[in-house]
């Protein structure tokens, strides 16, 4: 059954994982990060607030084989720097169409990137500037998924943005099941119980606790983040 039109949303937080900005042949492709780039300059042409939670994952990730038999709390320092290089990446992107952007950084870096100062964040996006959150949380074994959750419930955010490479959540993955079916609305419990690859259980559980919708859709497929903050209906959502 399909989902009616939701909302549209007038400030979100947009999560990207750290395999959002690679392809086949490098670890930060350009044509990905400039596709995203085109598709946040759209939205904030709509006057959408948004702010990015990016990962570290296609550079290096402390929960990893990449890891092993280093100590957990280094390994995800390490994560938490490859962050900053994706921001950062994102950030040139963005500001070369136009768009004047912020990274705030949960590890000082003075150099590169603002301290994060959620009244500062919020500002920046009274401004109609994008704001990129690097570092996740700053602390050892916190995914960027839970910092996400965080960024947003600090910033006021309305919903959450799960960009992936597929068209929202499956029973399996579509890869390698192609009789796996989508789900278009899911609960939180069904998350949680299932085990579902949404976000881990810890952001999911802020999202419950705080009302939070987490909208999973193909970040890949041009003017998809621009349908998910006018409520057109895509991908998956949880609530």
């Amino acid at each position: 059954m399909a989902d009616s039109p939701s909302k549209p949303y007038r400030r979100v937080l947009l999560k990207l994982s750290g395999e959002a900005f690679a392809d086949e042949a490098a670890s930060i492709s350009p044509q990905v990060v400039a596709s995203v780039a085109d598709q946040l300059v759209e939205v904030n042409s709509l006057g959408v607030e948004i702010g990015v939670v990016v990962g570290g994952g296609n550079i290096f990730r402390g929960a990893s084989p990449q890891a092993s038999g280093m100590e957990r709390s280094s390994a995800d320092h390490m994560g938490m720097l490859a962050t900053v290089i994706n921001a950062l990446a994102l950030q040139d992107a963005c500001e070369k169409r136009g768009l004047d952007t912020r990274v705030q950084s949960a590890v000082a870096m003075q150099e590169l990137a603002e301290p994060y100062i959620r009244r500062r964040a919020v500002r920046h996006l009274e401004k109609k500037r994008l704001v990129i959150f690097a570092s996740g949380l700053g602390a050892p074994y916190f995914s960027t998924d839970t910092a996400a959750a965080q960024r947003a419930l600090e910033i006021g955010a309305q919903a959450i943005l799960k960009g992936t490479k597929v068209d929202g959540v499956y029973d399996a993955d579509p890869a390698l099941h192609p009789d796996a079916t989508k789900y278009d609305r899911l609960d939180y419990i069904q998350v949680l119980k299932d085990g579902l690859k949404v976000m881990d259980a810890t952001a999911i559980s802020l999202c419950m606790d705080n009302g939070l919708p987490i909208i999973v859709f193909n970040l890949r497929t041009e003017g998809n983040i621009r349908r998910a903050v006018t409520g057109e209906p895509i991908g998956t959502i949880v609530e």
